[in-house]
């Protein structure tokens, strides 16, 4: 009989120190961001379909965001907000196969998908985010700076996920 092992080795204490330093989840609940977070790095990893997938969650109130957004999509999460979790394992698929469509997913503190593929209208001049970050980069961190909300996106060109809040950057994954 031989004995066969495996070593697991994580580095969670870097992102979860990040997430508690920068008060992240102070009004969302972990399991939400955690969940977030793991869509995040599948759709960063395995794309949809052979493409690379760039796309954004905003989390916060919506009556605080509406005024900052504009659904030019049919919503598929329309009047399911009470029915759609983040969190729910059995979503996940359907929320990487959205990733794909132009605009951001909107989702509430308590993890209730409200829409995706919607676009942010939002002046994004006092951004002071670095050169090269496209469009929806700019867009999130100008509403995560006028609105209690954070917003975790994914680069299309490189995959790489970030977790913008009050306006910048905060954590890179």
């Amino acid at each position: 009989l031989g004995y066969s092992s495996i070593l697991l080795v994580f580095q969670v204490d870097e992102l979860f120190f990040k997430i508690g330093k920068q008060n992240i989840s102070e009004n969302i609940p972990s399991e939400v961001i955690e969940a977030i977070i793991n869509i995040s790095k599948e759709i960063a990893e395995e794309g949809r379909e052979g493409k690379m997938v760039g796309t954004a969650f905003v989390i916060g109130e919506p009556s605080e965001l509406s005024k900052y957004l504009k659904q030019l999509v049919i919503n598929p999460f329309y009047n399911l907000n009470e029915k759609v979790k983040v969190t729910d394992p059995d979503i996940k698929e359907t929320v990487k196969e959205f990733a794909q469509l132009d605009g951001v997913f909107i989702i509430n503190p308590e993890g209730h998908i409200i829409s995706c593929g919607t676009y942010i209208i939002i002046n994004t001049e006092e951004t002071t985010l670095p050169r090269g970050f496209g469009t929806k980069h700019q867009a999130c961190a100008a509403l995560t700076k006028s609105t209690n909300s954070v917003a975790i996106t994914i680069s299309q060109s490189g995959g790489i996920i970030r977790i913008i809040k009050d306006g910048r950057i905060v954590a890179r994954l």
